[in-house]
């Protein structure tokens, strides 16, 4: 578990997607460093990771102890603390202004040989890379929710990233044992270009009355075999940032297939999120 090309890893954004990442890096035997703005957001990302780091080793019998999952990772304000990683990965919102600031003081504090992930939804990784000086060390991670619990890792060639980020992405997503699959940069991917149609198409159906959120999830799971269904889903990945990779994708391609529906920008409006607010299309118990 010592043995790792990356000893440590940066993770800029503690929200479910980074706080998950910093999970599962930390569980492969790596040093973590998670990063966030707000210290009442790191203050909740260690009890998400405590939790998971708790049910994943009831789970699944060769994890390391939470203990020693929860001691390798440093929660942390200060951003000038990546000075130090050896692969950083951000995370934070979908949200143009902010990855662009982010990603501005990314390449003032990062050591010039040091491969950047940038992990978003729709964001076209070629615009995140031209923010720094270094584009060519700029790759995509595109990580699915629960983090540490899925399989596979979209990896992203942007215009200018170099073979040997490339090559840094894939060895640290080996080393945390998951598989990787290589997409070229195209607003969207693969994964999210489809789904984010599948989701908005389902949620015009609950618009127009045509079914119920229940049914039209319990359709796919039962003739598709799908493990949840297309509203579970969004509700999983929080309707904030559904709308949001929509509303990018809208702006990428100028195209109106991917107008959102009415429904989520009144469930977003109205603080209805999915999971993470407990109510979205369907509503969750607290635990």
């Amino acid at each position: 578990m010592t043995d790792k090309t990356f000893k440590r890893v940066g993770v800029v954004g503690a929200g479910v997607i980074g706080s998950g990442v910093g999970h599962l890096f930390a569980q492969a035997g790596h040093d973590v460093v998670l990063v966030d703005a707000r210290p009442e957001q790191l203050d909740t990302a260690r009890g998400w990771i405590a939790k998971n780091a708790r049910l994943f080793a009831f789970l699944q019998k060769d994890l390391p102890p939470p203990d020693a999952v929860m001691g390798r990772i440093h929660f942390t304000t200060d951003l000038d603390r990546l000075g130090g990683a050896d692969f950083v990965i951000e995370n934070i919102t979908e949200n143009w202004e902010m990855k662009r600031d982010v990603h501005r003081a990314l390449d003032r504090v990062l050591s010039p040989g040091t491969p950047l992930a940038a992990n978003t939804s729709a964001i076209p990784i070629t615009r995140i890379a031209g923010v720094g000086r270094r584009p060519e060390r700029v790759v995509g991670m595109h990580f699915m929710n629960p983090v540490p619990v899925m399989p596979m890792v979209e990896i992203i060639r942007a215009v200018h990233s170099s073979d040997e980020a490339m090559q840094a992405a894939r060895t640290l997503v080996d080393e945390a044992g998951k598989q990787s699959i290589t997409v070229q940069d195209s607003p969207g991917f693969v994964t999210n270009r489809v789904m984010m149609l599948m989701v908005n198409e389902a949620m015009f159906l609950v618009h127009e009355g045509v079914s119920t959120a229940p049914d039209v999830d319990r359709l796919f799971k039962t003739c598709f075999g799908h493990k949840m269904g297309p509203l579970e889903t969004a509700d999983l990945i929080g309707l904030d940032t559904v709308l949001l990779s929509l509303d990018t994708l809208y702006l990428e391609f100028n195209d109106s297939k991917y107008r959102p529906c009415p429904l989520l920008k009144q469930k977003v409006y109205a603080g209805l999120l999915g999971r993470k607010s407990g109510e979205g299309f369907h509503r969750y118990k607290e635990d």
